[in-house]
């Protein structure tokens, strides 16, 4: 096992995971060591629903996503979403609309297939999703979400290309679900601009990736009960510590899924993201009470994909 660590040493990643919890030395380009995203943001209502909920708790936010999809939004509401987000200097990041649990296909809907779920399935559906986000894109939006490698290798090279803004930021969603510090750093080298890690790991494991990749960490300190339904916030500095650039990104437990949500759901959309920004209080609460030097942040700080109108 020692000529096996030794190997991956020399390939520039840790031993092992690291147990030592050493602590980063990394931030994002203005200096900051974490940044708050409010997730789930499904639509304009939702979105000014989170900016007031923000000023009512002093919240402090960088970061709204939308889980729904770009093709779930009319050219109006797009607009809109574009409009507050330049507007309040908040980066928006949308999902691209076509994925597996959304088409014909039945695997993403069995047991031992839940793994292929929002994988982008055929060349077709691959085309789909780069005008999906051109279509975003010309709306002024920066920031988009993908769960497919094929789909972020083909936007980084249609950035390359000029036909997508080459300041546009690719989030990579924790449905993507590489776990380990290999897996994240092929992220990072073909095109990932932030990675939403899976939201089980370790200390010791975010310490390990955070040593190998240099990419943003989006990492859920509450978490949706579909996808864990972990409550993490008194590790909230131990994750910025070791962790650092991260993303702290509120779910919120005991919600409904509501994807693909629309104005049917938008009550229940609304009272959500309000909670969220709650949740980032008491959460935020916690970073001032037990390492209140941490630094955050400015709105539209360097490497945000604050809409362009």
């Amino acid at each position: 096992m020692k000529k096996t660590r030794d190997t991956i040493e020399k390939l520039g990643f840790p031993r092992g995971d690291c147990h030592d919890l050493p602590s980063s030395t990394k931030t994002f380009p203005d200096g900051a060591q974490y940044r708050v995203e409010i997730p789930s943001v499904e639509g304009p209502a939702s979105f000014e629903a989170v900016v007031e909920a923000c000023k009512q708790q002093d919240v402090y936010i960088h970061r709204i996503s939308q889980g729904s999809g770009i093709m779930l939004l009319t050219d109006e509401e797009l607009q809109q979403m574009a409009s507050i987000g330049q507007r309040e200097n908040l980066e928006v990041s949308l999902f691209v609309g076509p994925r597996g649990t959304w088409d014909i296909t039945a695997m993403p809907w069995a047991s031992a297939g839940k793994v292929a779920g929002l994988r982008v399935q055929g060349m077709d559906q691959l085309v789909y999703s780069i005008e999906d986000i051109k279509r975003a894109c010309t709306m002024g939006i920066r920031s988009i979400l993908v769960a497919d490698e094929g789909l972020l290798w083909l936007v980084n090279e249609f950035k390359k290309t000029g036909e997508l803004p080459n300041d546009l930021v690719v989030k990579i969603s924790v449905q993507m679900a590489q776990s380990n510090p290999v897996s994240i750093r092929l992220m990072e080298q073909i095109g990932a601009s932030t990675y939403n890690v899976p939201t089980d790991l370790s200390l010791a494991r975010l310490a390990a990736i955070r040593q190998a990749v240099d990419i943003p960490i989006d990492i859920y300190v509450e978490v949706p009960d579909d996808i864990g339904g972990f409550i993490r916030y008194y590790e909230i500095p131990e994750i910025i510590r070791v962790a650092a650039p991260v993303y702290i990104k509120f779910g919120l437990r005991n919600s409904p899924n509501i994807y693909p949500s629309g104005t049917h759901l938008e009550a229940t959309s609304v009272a959500l993201c309000k909670e969220r920004v709650r949740r980032a209080r008491m959460g935020l609460d916690m970073i001032r009470r037990y390492a209140p030097d941490l630094k955050t942040s400015e709105k539209g700080a360097s490497g945000l994909g604050v809409p362009i109108l």
